[in-house]
Order: structure tokens, then C-alpha cells, then sequence
């Protein structure tokens, strides 16, 4: 298959990796148009202000450089025993949804959240995802919290035509069977999933996982690492990925998160061609 029919885009995160300088979104927006790509994901923590002249600016610049912003990536937990904190989550989810509308954005990233048990992101690694409970709680209140939550945010996602797309990101969703289970309890057709090729790394068998979540996957992660990962390094089979995807009908969009410590004005590039040599091979 053609490498035009890999629709291609980039996470604004591939530039900045939580650094406390933030990275222009205006300066992703000018490369990934330079690379050829079709989009560009924007992380939400990245954006430099929630006004609507900055939202408007973003959605203007993109639509002249012939791109798409296809997800807005946030951060939420509903994985609280705090009903109030938990609500905390909620409104913020809907903020989102708000602001992904505002700036023409069809989708946004959901995270369950997990059970923390404080430390570090290698103390998480360490937990394997922290999936375990804390005492006097279960696993089921977990879950319980996480689908209670999303269902509360599925009216408005309607409402606005924004989806929302679970992603393998740790807590609830470190197991595909896990991710199955909030997706087929919640049920809707507002919510699907997205997959991190790089997040099933506590499973027996990472492309098995992928090929159970693949039938509900609109949006791909794909992680790269050049330069060594900033978190952890990964030997990716992307063209087997792409086949597992393809198989299961997918045709959204990839979008690029490079993770590694070389710098994003080579690493980038890199990781683009690499995609779409797997893509053409697959």
C-alpha cells in the first residue's frame, strides 16, 4: 500500500518532553508542516494559555498550513476514593471538551488513572503501572470510579462532537484486558480507544494485547527513541504494529511521539521516514 494512505502526524510533546521550558506549539505547527505530515496532536500541558485569541491563533495557523489538529491530549485520574476529587477530574475533562471544540479538535485523550502510591515515574515502572489497590479498596471500586466518570463526561462530548479515546496509559489501562473491560462497560459510541505501541510493556506478549484493543483503536501512538528513551527504550516492530492495526480496519490517524533524548529537530525527521517505510512495508 501506498505510504500516502498512512495518515501521519506528530504529538507536540515529540519537542518538548515536560521540560520547564515549554516548547512553542507555533514552532511544531511549522515543522510538522515542513516534514510533509498531515497533523499535529497538541498536548495540553504544552499550550501557553487557555485564552480563546491563543486557541483561535492555533486553530488559523494550522488550518493555513494545510494541517489537521485531530486530538487534544490531557491529563485526568479518576481513580479516587474522594468523590469530590473525583468531580474535580470530571470538570476538567469537560473543560477540555470545550476547548478541543473551540479550536475544531474532534477528539481528546482520557486516561482511567490508577492507584498511586507516590515516587517517582521509575517507581511507577518499578509497580508495573501501580495497578495494585490500596488497602481497604479494590481493584472493582477502581474501575467503578473510572467508568462512573466517564459516562458522567459522555453527554457533553456528544453535545460538542468531541470523542473521547481511552488510552493504554498506565493505572486501569495497563492490561489490554483492562482497557477492554472500561470500554465495554461504558459502551458508547463516543468512546473509543487509542493506542500507545509503547505502553503494553507489561504484558506476556505487547503485539497479542494490541491485537485485542486494535478493533476499537481511532488514534495511534506511535513511540520512537532515538538517542535512548527518556523514560525507557523499546525495539518497536512497527510494520507488524501497522498490520495488526490494518487487519483490524483501522484508518486513523498515527501520531508520532518521539521519546528519545536526540535532539527533535533530527529525531523527528528520523522517526517520520521510519513510520512510513514500516507503513509501506506492512
Amino acid at each position: 500500500m501506498s505510504t500516502s494512505n498512512l495518515r501521519l502526524g506528530t504529538s507536540t510533546y515529540s519537542y518538548w518532553h515536560f521540560l520547564p521550558e515549554k516548547y512553542p506549539i507555533e514552532k511544531v505547527l511549522e515543522a510538522a508542516h515542513d516534514l510533509g505530515l498531515q497533523g499535529v496532536e497538541i498536548l495540553h500541558r504544552q499550550m501557553e494559555s487557555e485564552e480563546n485569541s491563543y486557541l483561535q491563533t492555533l486553530k488559523r495557523r494550522a488550518f493555513h498550513l494545510g494541517l489537521d489538529l485531530y486530538n487534544l491530549s490531557i491529563h485526568q485520574d479518576f481513580v479516587h476514593d474522594d468523590a469530590v476529587v473525583r468531580k474535580q477530574h470530571i470538570d476538567h475533562t469537560i473543560h477540555c471538551i470545550d476547548l478541543a471544540h473551540e479550536m475544531g479538535i474532534p477528539s481528546i485523550r482520557v486516561n482511567s488513572g490508577g492507584f498511586r502510591k507516590g515516587g517517582s515515574f521509575d517507581d511507577l515502572i518499578k509497580a508495573k503501572g501501580w495497578v495494585e489497590p490500596w488497602p481497604g479498596v479494590t481493584r472493582e471500586d477502581g474501575f467503578g470510579w473510572v467508568i462512573d466518570a466517564i459516562e458522567q463526561c459522555l453527554p457533553h462530548a456528544e453535545k460538542r462532537g468531541v470523542m473521547l479515546l481511552l488510552e493504554n496509559h498506565w493505572g486501569l489501562t495497563t492490561t489490554a484486558d483492562d482497557v477492554l473491560h472500561i470500554l465495554n462497560e461504558v459502551n458508547s459510541p463516543w468512546l473509543k480507544a487509542i493506542l500507545d505501541m509503547g505502553n503494553f510493556i507489561f504484558e506476556e506478549d505487547m503485539y497479542a494485547a494490541m491485537e485485542k484493543v486494535a478493533p476499537h483503536v481511532w488514534l495511534a501512538h506511535a513511540k520512537t527513541y532515538l538517542g535512548g528513551g527518556t523514560v525507557y527504550t523499546l525495539e518497536l516492530d512497527y510494520t507488524r504494529i501497522f498490520r495488526i492495526l490494518r487487519s483490524a480496519g483501522w484508518s486513523g490517524y498515527c501520531s508520532l511521539e518521539m521519546e528519545g533524548f536526540e535532539d527533535a529537530s533530527t529525531a523527528v525527521p528520523k522517526s517520520v521516514e521510519m513510520l512510513r517505510a514500516a507503513w509501506a512495508e506492512a
